[in-house]
């Protein structure tokens, strides 16, 4: 029997991030991971979504600085993460958080 050959195409998540919306579940769900590397590479994959060019036109940053600061081994500076937020239209909150009731 002849096996059916397949070729593999990776998965790029930033296609799928055409509106607000998609844009802000993304991130909602890489903020509640609360991991930091996540969180940081979620960012990135935003950026390249909306143009890394556009990004770093509005940041001051170098492209290079961006995809390095944003990549699975990154670790972007609070400024550098800050700046790239508010390019790309999305905003940090705080808010207290929810305490779990202990069972008596």
């Amino acid at each position: 029997m002849i096996k059916p050959q397949f070729m593999e195409f990776p998965f790029d998540p930033a296609e799928g991030l055409t509106s607000d919306e998609a844009i802000a579940g993304f991130m909602a769900e890489a903020f509640a991971s609360e991991d930091a590397g996540y969180i940081a590479h979620a960012l990135g994959v935003v950026a390249r979504a909306k143009g890394m060019t556009q990004i770093a036109n509005e940041t001051g940053l170098s492209r290079e600085q961006l995809y390095r600061s944003f990549s699975e081994n990154g670790n972007p500076t609070l400024k550098t993460t800050l700046a790239v937020m508010k390019a790309l239209g999305i905003e940090l909150t705080a808010r207290p958080l929810e305490r779990r009731s202990e069972p008596a």
